[in-house]
């Protein structure tokens, strides 16, 4: 099902309703881009850190978009496929004006694929974050309080025989006193009205007026803020007859109103533009298990985009909050029966023996695809088939039961280790980034950091370490890189050999970590007091996600997470 602006507003239960049934839900967006220059492998070093790849990808979130966010919402083998396609447009002046980066490469491999791009533009559901919805909840609740107690509404003192002055407070009774004696002076001349001097803080006192300071006059007085051209505020107090006092009553009435029909008018288009953050709210509510393929890119923009700014230091605590309970699609790769874990070829070797395609069929009312008929990018495709990918490997798992299970919900305790565990392309020795504990930390003692001038290429660090055996070579920027050798022994005799060296220098890679310690220590301690560091805390209105301890990839059944 296409969801875009237009049908948006009555799809909304339906997506709600489909949430509510389904076992999980499977996503698989497309963006506007995946990096944020040319240098790609800027993003992909194979040595980085779960926190420095983090990092890479948060300037690629903050810099580009998800478009479109297929989700597969999946119920004991019935699927209802939505498609939403996603677009910023700012539904006031004061909302954000949102500014993104297009990478050409992206663009036109989608424009390949028959991608819509006027259904983004020109029909995309907008959204807010929980921040900017804040932001502009208070700015419409202001314009609000503004147009009821403020410029234009009046106040009536109806005849009393008694003065009053209780409720007014001590630091306003010279204020009031003064006003008193004014009025004083408009009653026995032929004055109709008193325009006290431009304020601001004395124009919220006008209640106090209304309500004792002018009560006691014997005839009734209208009290007004009035604005001028040049946005000054001031109190105007007038002489009025019975037939006057009517008719700025009636006149009162109906700008009240007409000022609450505009507070309604806000109140809907605000609700508009949170928009499609709707969805996410309802799912991270739901507690649901949400499936990917490589997802880290689509939680972080789901998160940015739709809930919060992506905090500076890694990502954990939110992301639970969002999604409590995620997983990858590829999590359960069997290395030994399964070498190439790319969609296509996952979704080929998965309908052989040993595993078993799953039949799933599509809900009435939604559109079903061909499985026998590749239609990889093809809208909410690749999402049906991550959550096919999930059953089968999630109910392979059961063969190994004693007696086995054919069927394994997605609620079950044996998918549980592999919860929350976000696969990291192309790092050669972490295969994941574990958002419930702490990240792996592999031995790399032979890891050499290498930095050296601009002009060298990849064939001189070669040369370099030619006589060290086979190297690999990932490049961190244009002046360092890591090599790792492949004979962890011959790491302490590279060092002593370029102890002399004026063109290139050479650390372990433990002498490389303790060094960037040192430096985030630095400069946590220019940045921060030792009493003014606040831990950053998200509120989460979901369920808690499940708790497990930390396990080692030969566990659950010898099964790889790559």
């Amino acid at each position: 099902m296409e969801v875009t602006r237009k049908n948006y507003k009555d799809c909304l239960n339906t997506v709600y309703s489909a949430i509510e049934e389904a076992d999980f839900l499977a996503i698989d967006g497309e963006f506007s881009g995946i990096s944020d220059g040319p240098n790609v492998s800027a993003l992909t070093n194979g040595l980085d850190t779960p926190e420095e790849r983090y990092t890479k990808l948060k300037k690629v979130s903050n810099e580009l978009k998800l478009f479109l966010l297929p989700i597969s919402l999946l119920c004991r083998y019935i699927t209802k496929p939505f498609n939403f396609y996603i677009f910023p447009k700012p539904f006031n002046r004061t909302s954000p004006d949102i500014k993104f980066i297009c990478q050409s490469s992206s663009i036109d491999f989608l424009a390949s694929q028959g991608f819509d791009f006027n259904k983004v533009f020109c029909h995309g559901i907008p959204y807010l974050n929980q921040e900017e919805e804040a932001q502009l909840r208070e700015q419409t609740e202001e314009r609000r309080n503004q147009h009821a107690n403020g410029v234009g509404t009046p106040s009536f003192i109806s005849p009393s025989s008694s003065k009053g002055s209780s409720h007014v407070p001590e630091e306003h009774k010279d204020f009031i006193n003064k006003v008193v004696e004014k009025v004083e002076a408009l009653m026995v001349n032929s004055e109709k009205t008193l325009d006290l001097e431009p304020c601001t803080g004395e124009c919220c006192l006008k209640p106090c007026l209304c309500s004792d300071g002018l009560a006691w006059f014997p005839k009734g007085l209208h009290v007004e803020t009035v604005e001028t051209e040049k946005k000054e505020r001031y109190i105007q107090i007038s002489k009025v007859d019975e037939e006057e006092r009517k008719r700025r009553e009636q006149q009162k009435l109906e700008k009240e109103q007409a000022s609450y029909q505009m507070f309604l008018v806000l109140i809907e288009e605000l609700n508009d533009a949170v928009g499609f953050s709707r969805v996410i709210h309802a799912i991270s509510k739901s507690g649901k298990l949400v499936v990917g393929h490589n997802m880290l890119l689509d939680v972080m923009h789901t998160i940015h985009q739709f809930y919060c700014p992506l905090p500076e230091v890694y990502f954990k605590e939110v992301t639970m909050c969002v999604f409590p309970r995620a997983i990858i699609a590829r999590s359960f790769t069997f290395q030994e029966l399964i070498t190439n874990t790319s969609l296509a070829e996952l979704e080929k070797q998965l309908k052989e023996s040993p595993f078993k395609s799953p039949q799933v069929e599509t809900a009435e009312g939604f559109p079903s695809y061909d499985t026998a008929q590749e239609q990889l990018h093809e809208a909410g495709y690749d999402a049906y088939i991550t959550g096919l990918c999930f059953i089968a490997m999630a109910n392979y798992l059961g063969s190994f039961l004693t007696p086995p299970k054919a069927y394994i919900s997605a609620r079950s305790k044996l998918i549980e280790p592999f919860f929350n565990k976000l696969f990291l392309m192309r790092i050669i020795d972490i295969p994941y980034l574990n958002i419930t504990g702490p990240d792996l930390q592999p031995k790399r003692d032979h890891v050499l950091y290498v930095t050296f001038p601009k002009e060298w290429k990849t064939s001189d660090l070669y040369q370099l370490f030619s006589a060290f055996g086979n190297i690999q070579v990932s490049w961190i920027d244009d002046t360092s890189a890591f090599v790792s050798l492949s004979q962890t022994d011959q790491v302490q005799i590279a060092m002593n050999t370029s102890r002399y060296a004026e063109s290139y220098k050479i650390q372990t890679y433990a002498e490389y970590i303790q060094g960037k310690q040192q430096e985030k220590e630095k400069q946590t301690t220019k940045t921060w007091g030792e009493d003014s560091w606040v831990k950053p805390h998200y509120t989460c209105s979901t369920t808690s996600a499940f708790g497990y301890s930390r396990y080692s990839c030969n566990e659950c059944f010898t099964l790889y997470i790559s």
